[in-house]
């Protein structure tokens, strides 16, 4: 096969290096990779239900250290955004969520916190496994327009939780969706300690960032380098109410609060939040 040849993908993802990389993932390699190894007490299981589930659970017994890290192999409950299903083969992806501290950032500026850390998966993606990643609104991870990861966060026993299933080694079989990807197919680094490390050490300085700005995501310079990141920014899109009803128009801004702000045919703009939607959609040509 071509090397640029889906079936060259095929076997890039189904290599030996593929084989290699779905190898348990060392909490101690991790560590030992970080910028401020303190930082970041990591947990891992070889299997559980959802790592988000579970450092809920622990918040709401009190038993959650400050940037509690914890990662698996295999989640057999996963959750996506309004409680959507996802599975990943055991050792394919990188599934992990992380217990952010964050006291000097207010509550109700809080909403970005999967922004932030969708920031730090997309340049983790770009260093460590050496591929071009971006944003599409509201939580997912795009390579080369397909989708690579998701993101997810929310707040449990007053603490703020964020976490990310990336899909690394899965091959085209594997994959749940023809239109999603995985950083194998894309040609790029199978290292999953050194793709953890990347982020946690990325969300680190993201938090540091906004902290010093008391949450303020412009101050904080998060909004501008999201603006930068986000695909669907600039694109003509659909986006699914929950009345089934559709609106179709040019993504123009996303917003201080985190809105997506949309402008049809006319220019008259119209803005939606996370709780707005149900799919935001590529608009058909024509």
């Amino acid at each position: 096969a071509r090397a640029d040849s889906p079936d060259a993908d095929e076997a890039r993802a189904d290599s030996p290096e593929a084989e290699e990389a779905r190898r348990p993932i060392d909490p101690a390699d991790v560590t030992a990779r970080l910028a401020d190894p303190d930082r970041w007490p990591i947990d891992w299981t070889p299997q559980t239900g959802s790592t988000h589930a579970d450092l809920a659970a622990q918040a709401e017994a009190g038993r959650l250290r400050p940037g509690q890290v914890l990662v698996t192999e295999e989640q057999v409950a996963g959750r996506g955004r309004a409680g959507r299903q996802w599975h990943c083969p055991a050792g394919a992806g990188l599934m992990v969520s992380v217990a952010l501290d964050l006291p000097a950032v207010p509550a109700e500026r809080r909403g970005w916190a999967g922004a932030v850390l969708g920031l730090a998966v997309v340049a983790g993606l770009r260093s460590a496994a050496g591929v071009p990643a971006g944003l599409k609104w509201p939580n997912d991870v795009l390579i080369d327009g397909a989708k690579c990861a998701g993101i997810l966060g929310e707040v449990a026993g007053g603490r703020l939780i964020v976490g990310s299933g990336i899909n690394i080694s899965l091959t085209r079989a594997e994959l749940p969706r023809d239109d999603a990807t995985s950083v194998a197919l894309a040609g790029g680094r199978l290292d999953r300690a050194a793709l953890l490390a990347a982020i946690l050490d990325e969300l680190g300085s993201w938090c540091d960032r906004w902290a010093v700005a008391a949450g303020e995501v412009d101050a904080a310079g998060i909004r501008p380098a999201y603006l930068r990141a986000c695909v669907t920014v600039g694109a003509q899109i659909r986006v699914l109410l929950p009345t089934q009803r559709w609106v179709v128009g040019e993504a123009v801004d996303v917003d201080a609060g985190g809105a997506l702000v949309v402008a049809d045919a006319t220019g008259r703009r119209q803005s939606f939040t996370v709780g707005d939607v149900v799919h935001v959609r590529p608009a058909p040509p024509g």
